[in-house]
C-alpha cells in the first residue's frame, strides 16, 4: 500500500498560525523532511512533537528525493516543510513535488501562512494580478535586464531579498519606475512587523536613512503602472524605432543615447540600456 507525501505549511514568524491539519500531519509522518532541522525542532516542540528529521535543503534534494520517493511507494508517510511559510516557493520541495508526479505519486497540500500573500495584502495594491519573482538577482546588469522585460506588465511585482541587499535593489528599482510606489514588508506575522509603502526614490531615502540595518526577511512590492506610465509605455516602440535609425546611420551609441534624451520624454538609464543592448 502507497503511502503519502505531504507538503505541510509552517508559520512565517508568528507560531499561532499554524494549522490543525498542520498538527496532524506532522502527528502521522514516519519521517519529516526539512530545510534545517535546527528550526523545524523548535517547531514541533512547541507543539508537543517529537518525530524523526530529515536534513533536505536545495544542496541534496536532487539525491535524497529518489529514495524518499521510494520509500513512500513502499507505504511511508513523508512530511516536507520549509523553514517558514508554504513550500515549494522560492524553495526546494518544488523538485521533490516535480518528481513525485513523475512517478504516479499523489501529493497533499496543507496551505498555510505565504510571505507572498501576507505582503501582498499588506501592501494595498490595488490590481487584477500580481508577478512573484522570486529572490531577486545579485548582479545588477540581471536586475536591470528583469526589469526592463517586466516594465510593460499590468501587475503588482514580488520579489523576495536580503536585507542586506534590499538598499542596492531599491536604488535599482527606482532608477526602473521612478514614479511607481513601492512597499517594503519584513516581520512579517511577528512583534515588529513592518510594511512601508511610497514612491520608490522616497522610499530609498528612507531605507538609507535609518542607523540600523534592516532585519528579517524583506518582501519588495512594485506597484501596477498608472494610467499615465501604460499611455507613456507605447513610445518606447517609437524609441527603439528611432534608436535603430540612428545606430543604423552610423552615429556612436553614446550620440544616440543624448539625441534620444532630447526627442522623447524618458530616464536617461532606460534609453542608455536600451541603446546599448540592440544588436546593431
Amino acid at each position: 500500500m502507497q503511502g503519502k507525501l505531504i507538503m505541510v505549511s509552517t508559520p512565517i514568524g508568528n507560531l499561532e498560525d499554524i494549522s490543525e491539519r498542520a498538527v496532524k500531519a506532522f502527528e502521522a509522518a514516519d519521517t519529516v523532511v526539512v530545510e534545517d532541522t535546527r528550526v523545524t525542532t523548535k517547531l514541533l516542540g512547541s507543539l508537543g512533537i517529537t518525530k524523526h528529521l530529515m536534513r533536505c535543503d536545495e544542496n541534496v534534494i536532487a539525491r535524497l528525493t529518489p529514495m524518499l520517493l521510494d520509500r513512500i511507494e513502499s507505504g511511508e508517510t513523508i512530511v516536507f516543510c520549509s523553514d517558514a511559510g508554504t513550500p515549494c516557493v522560492s524553495d526546494p520541495g518544488a523538485y521533490l513535488v516535480d518528481s513525485a508526479h513523475d512517478r504516479g505519486i499523489s501529493v497533499e497540500v496543507v496551505p498555510g501562512a505565504s510571505a507572498v500573500l501576507t505582503a501582498y495584502v499588506a501592501s494595498g495594491f490595488i490590481s487584477n494580478s500580481f508577478y512573484f519573482g522570486g529572490f531577486l538577482p545579485r548582479k545588477l546588469g540581471e536586475k536591470n535586464k528583469l526589469f526592463d522585460s517586466l516594465r510593460g506588465l499590468d501587475s503588482v511585482l514580488v520579489f523576495y531579498e536580503s536585507p542586506n541587499r534590499t538598499l542596492a535593489s531599491l536604488k535599482v528599482i527606482a532608477d526602473a519606475f521612478p514614479t511607481r510606489e513601492v512597499a517594503l514588508a519584513r516581520e512579517l506575522t511577528k512583534l515588529h512587523e513592518e510594511v512601508v509603502r511610497m514612491n520608490s526614490r522616497d522610499l530609498v531615502k528612507e531605507v538609507a536613512g535609518r542607523e540600523n540595518r534592516l532585519k528579517g526577511e524583506v518582501v519588495l512590492l512594485i506597484g501596477p503602472p498608472s494610467d499615465e506610465e501604460t499611455a507613456a509605455s507605447t513610445s518606447w516602440d517609437d524609441i527603439r524605432a528611432r534608436a535603430a535609425e540612428l545606430l543604423r546611420g552610423g552615429m556612436a551609441r553614446s550620440a544616440v543615447v543624448k539625441q534620444l534624451t532630447v526627442e522623447f520624454d524618458a530616464p536617461r538609464n532606460a534609453l542608455y540600456r536600451v541603446v546599448h543592448r540592440m544588436k546593431i
